[in-house]
């Protein structure tokens, strides 16, 4: 009965959770090494092979998952519901489009870009160019679009009510009860420093000139693009974007993009993403492809100056009780993540109070000092996309290491429950899926039991 219900709570955290940077790395450095590789597992047209469990196993061992003797079996249980999933989608008509595929991967290339340092970078450590890489990666990313589209699909609806959060809590043995490390209460109210009028005029004019020489012909669209363009996921293919339809853009791009007569060369438009140089290539109904040029104005010295004394601002409104600082951060913070939650950070089940293992090294040191319930001056710190920012920490609760209780920790169990709920509902779908698809299993993999 444990074992079952190890292997059921894995199963669902192997199905929700995107591993993306095992498949970069499975997909991308695979030319590294020598592996003696073979199929272990066949789900209708789709296959596990060895060197996918080995990884995998890998990956949970490096995410602290306690090695049971039976973690290598689940593992492997957990790729084949994954395939079983994709290969379901595709008898029950569930189509996640390409374009959206690559909209994913442009976001996620442009994350990996941003936290590496720069394309030249990620290509020289892999030894290929951001196009191939991106071909690579496709198929993969396709595929867990599809595992997810399917899990939404079957669990979507489940829900759990306080009764069931209670009976859930009081079924846990009380020795077996989880004990949560210090916890914390944390929020930021970021301000991002905004291009003044002088920044703005140097890029239009700079992007007028780069269309001047197009029209001219004294340069292609293509080379202009990967020279300027600082759209980490266009760029590099020479601004090509795939099909899109209306809504799945800027409404300034996609309000120049439907205008425009195919090959025709915009103007400079203006986004909240920067300025962009668009070509239409090819219109059909509501949907449109293009190529587009984007450069991102940087903010001058003055104009960080001027981000720092706004902050600093909106700090004395909440010392002096003029506003509190949940009003004031989603009103004014940058950072859309936290803003939409007063600023706070939040955990893995949602609730706003944070081990401290989990904070961001940087967040915890400054933490660290502070008092409970002090509000830091404006920092100057590094946002994701490497740009400079400034923002106020305010420190407001710490919890100190305690066992689970429904009183403390609510949000939390009501998060397990769920996913207990979910568990069993992927165990019943599961039994009733692998006897509509084929499934062929390795004899050496029979300890496993996976199709018993």
């Amino acid at each position: 009965m444990k074992r079952h219900s190890k292997r059921r709570n894995l199963k669902f955290i192997a199905i929700r959770a995107l591993i993306f940077w095992l498949s970069l790395h499975v997909a991308i450095g695979q030319s590294k090494e020598l592996l003696v590789d073979r199929i272990i597992v066949k789900v209708d047209d789709y296959i596990v092979l060895k060197s996918d469990l080995e990884r995998t196993y890998l990956e949970y061992l490096s995410q602290g998952e306690v090695n049971s003797g039976a973690l290598r079996c689940q593992v492997l249980e957990n790729l084949v519901i994954n395939k079983l999933l994709v290969a379901k989608a595709e008898i029950d008509s569930v189509i996640v489009l390409d374009e959206e595929v690559q909209n994913n991967l442009d976001q996620r290339m442009s994350y990996m870009i941003s936290q590496i340092g720069s394309p030249k970078e990620i290509e020289a450590y892999y030894g290929k160019s951001l196009d191939q890489i991106e071909e690579e990666l496709f198929d993969q990313v396709k595929e867990q679009k599809i595992i997810e589209a399917m899990q939404r699909n079957i669990t979507s609806d489940i829900k759990v009510t306080p009764t069931e959060v209670r009976q859930f809590f009081n079924k846990i043995p009380k020795d077996s009860l989880p004990y949560f490390s210090t916890e914390v209460q944390v929020g930021q109210l970021v301000m991002k420093p905004e291009p003044g009028a002088e920044q703005l005029g140097k890029v239009e004019r700079q992007l007028l000139e780069i269309r001047g020489s197009i029209l001219r012909g004294t340069e292609t669209f293509e080379n202009m693009a990967r020279r300027y363009s600082e759209d980490p996921g266009s760029g590099s293919r020479g601004g090509q974007l795939p099909f899109y339809k209306r809504g799945e853009l800027a409404p300034e791009f996609e309000e120049a993009a439907m205008i425009m007569e195919v090959g025709e060369l915009s103007m400079p438009i203006k986004s909240d993403f920067g300025y962009h140089l668009i070509e239409l290539q090819e219109r059909r109904g509501n949907t449109f492809r293009t190529r587009h040029i984007l450069i991102i104005p940087k903010p001058s010295a003055d104009d960080i100056n001027v981000a720092e004394t706004k902050l600093d601002s909106i700090r004395n409104l909440i010392l002096d009780s003029a506003t509190n600082f949940r009003a004031a951060a989603k009103e004014f913070s940058a950072d859309k993540e936290t803003a939409s939650n007063g600023g706070f950070y939040t955990g893995s089940d949602g609730s706003v109070r944070v081990s401290v293992e989990q904070l961001d090294p940087n967040i915890f040191f400054t933490v660290d000092t502070m008092s409970i319930g002090s509000l830091t001056h404006p920092l100057k710190f590094s946002m994701r996309d490497g740009t400079t920012a400034f923002r106020l920490i305010f420190y407001k609760e710490r919890i100190p290491p305690h066992q689970a209780n429904l009183r403390d920790d609510y949000q939390k169990i009501a998060e397990y429950a769920l996913n207990a709920k979910k568990g069993k509902l992927l165990d019943t779908w599961f039994e009733k899926a692998k006897g509509e698809v084929f499934v062929d299993v390795d004899p050496a993999y029979n300890y496993c039991d996976i199709m018993k």
